[in-house]
């Protein structure tokens, strides 16, 4: 069986980590693995430069998380961490103080902008890198070349510090500086791709969409991150014309983002902060879309109708991921949404 993911984040590193565990269950192969063959395709629009250090956070959170060395506490980051390489570049008035890479953390990205520098592509760096981890899933960046996410902001009144002004009174900022510094606290007027015009998919990924027998949307931000794995040149395209069914499942539960600050994005693209908005946003492929079927959670029921209307089939299943097993459960309930031709289903009965 191969499966495509495509993730971003937090919620794509939880959502995968509840995939592997369920095909470990149901699929052995015999050492503790998986016969499955799980492809993700990670949204690389937060890397940035810094400190001379390629920084990849998707890529790095799935892989951490997968590889068992994530900070669960804080949800991001390498367990046992220190950070006194960053208290240096501090006092040196070096990098983002706001932006706190840890020690270990640090190892990752001095390895990948060594082999960068040494001229692997994102692509043989991140194959390299997860080697290590023995993560049960093959990782492919969107992109070896680089397509960063920045925010464009009103300059004016709310508290911006530092940056060049634009004539028409708006300042430009990575989406890290936007998302981490102000916590999304300053209302995007819209976001921007810098390096989308000359980008391809990376190699594979258009072949595993191609070629899966199921592509699944993880529950990640659906404007910084599947929003900006789709508009890469041959993604898009991909998704619409496979012969694989396309789930995506919702990062809304009850009119609220599962993680982080959905809700500030939704808002600057003009999307309603609800399961059903955001399954319409990406839309069904009967009408032009990206999806086949919608998993949403058992509070927002109420809603299937809806969805069902504009051309999606919907699930309605728990969607919280607080423990692994939810988390495997909910994978195997996105599966069994790729295999369903009912139209709308509840719970686990299909």
């Amino acid at each position: 069986m191969k499966i495509t993911v495509l993730a971003g984040g937090v919620g794509g590193a939880k959502f995968l980590r509840g995939l592997r565990q369920h095909l470990r269950d149901t699929l052995p192969d015999g050492s503790g693995g998986t016969s499955a063959e799980v492809t993700v395709v990670v949204n690389t629009g937060d890397d940035l430069w810094l400190t001379g250090l390629r920084v990849c956070p998707d890529l790095d959170s799935i892989m951490y998380t997968l590889g068992g060395a994530n900070d669960e506490v804080r949800g991001w980051g390498r367990l046992g961490e220190s950070e006194r390489v960053s208290a240096e570049l501090t006092a040196y008035g070096v990098g983002w103080p706001w932006f706190t890479l840890g020690d270990l953390d640090l190892g990752t990205h001095i390895t990948r902008s060594h082999l960068l520098r040494e001229g692997l592509t994102l692509s043989e760096v991140t194959a390299e890198i997860a080697a290590r981890w023995n993560l049960g899933v093959t990782l492919l960046p969107m992109s070896d070349q680089p397509v960063e996410t920045h925010v464009v902001v009103a300059a004016d009144g709310n508290g911006v510090v530092g940056g060049p002004d634009a004539a028409d009174g708006t300042r430009t900022m990575h989406f890290e500086e936007w998302w981490v510094h102000y916590r999304a606290s300053l209302p995007a007027l819209r976001f921007e791709q810098h390096g989308l015009e000359s980008a391809t998919a990376a190699p594979g990924v258009v072949q595993a969409i191609l070629g899966a027998d199921v592509v699944l949307v993880a529950p990640s931000n659906p404007v910084v991150s599947i929003g900006t794995i789709l508009p890469v040149p041959g993604i898009r395209e991909a998704l619409q014309s496979t012969l694989a069914p396309v789930v995506g499942v919702s990062p809304i539960i009850s009119g609220s983002p599962v993680r982080g600050m959905a809700k500030a994005c939704l808002d600057a693209i003009g999307v309603a902060v609800a399961a059903d908005a955001v399954g319409m946003h990406y839309g069904s492929r009967a009408n032009g879309g990206l999806l086949d079927a919608w998993l949403i959670d058992e509070s927002d029921a109420s809603l299937a109708d809806g969805i069902q209307a504009a051309g999606l089939r919907v699930s309605v299943v728990p969607l919280w991921m607080n423990t692994v097993d939810q988390a495997a459960q909910l994978a195997a309930d996105a599966l069994v949404a790729g295999n369903s031709r009912s139209s709308t289903s509840t719970g686990r009965s299909i």
